[in-house]
């Protein structure tokens, strides 16, 4: 599977869902593809909850809709993120004909769970460095989808700031230890800050 990085996240992730569940949609009810969503999130959340009704809607214009030709389990991890692997594998037992996870830690979860079933990621920061695929022309395995940030990103955003705040001397940098995409992101941002003079200081 190829790896596609460009935007709307909606689109990419429809147009290889498609081509996973290709002429599903004619199928009788009982042999219904069922696409696994799994979020570290609550079904609850506002935020979390447009993502699924975004996804749900481009479903919708391919043809795909719920509870006529296809079937959509989600799992949510209710704010405790160490039950992705247990949640994954449930997707997994369920037989779902392809995994759409959300965030990195959830695609993790999906990967380990499964080698087989096709799995779509979004709201990855850096899908290589995280060892989730191989490269991003060539992901390889089973996983395939979008990143929404490269470490290069990092230091442009540095200068931005520096151009919209031209006597700024120090900037903080907020980066998550156990995100394995941060500290790549780290050296770019540091890396730019000091070439503008500016201290970084990470927290």
């Amino acid at each position: 599977m190829r790896l596609a990085v460009i935007r709307p996240a909606t689109v990419v992730i429809l147009f290889l869902l498609s081509a996973s569940l290709g002429t599903a949609a004619a199928q009788p009810r009982e042999k219904m593809p069922r696409i696994g969503y799994l979020s570290p999130g609550f079904a609850t959340d506002p935020m979390r909850a447009r993502f699924l009704e975004a996804f749900r809607q481009g479903l919708r214009e391919l043809g795909y809709v719920e509870g006529q030709n296809i079937v959509i389990e989600s799992q949510w991890t209710e704010g405790k993120d160490d039950r992705l692997p247990a949640l994954a594998a449930d997707l997994v037992r369920s037989k779902v004909d392809v995994i759409v996870a959300e965030t990195g830690a959830a695609t993790r979860a999906a990967q380990q769970a499964t080698r087989t079933i096709p799995i779509v990621m979004s709201l990855v920061n850096d899908p290589v460095g995280s060892g989730l695929v191989a490269s991003l022309a060539r992901p390889g395995g089973n996983v395939t989808g979008l990143t929404i940030m490269s470490p290069d990103l990092v230091g442009k955003q540095v200068e931005l700031l520096k151009e919209v705040v031209p006597k700024m001397s120090r900037v903080a940098l907020l980066r998550h230890p156990d995100n394995p995409a941060s500290a790549a992101q780290l050296r770019e941002a540091e890396a730019a800050a000091q070439a503008l003079g500016v201290r970084p200081q990470t927290l």
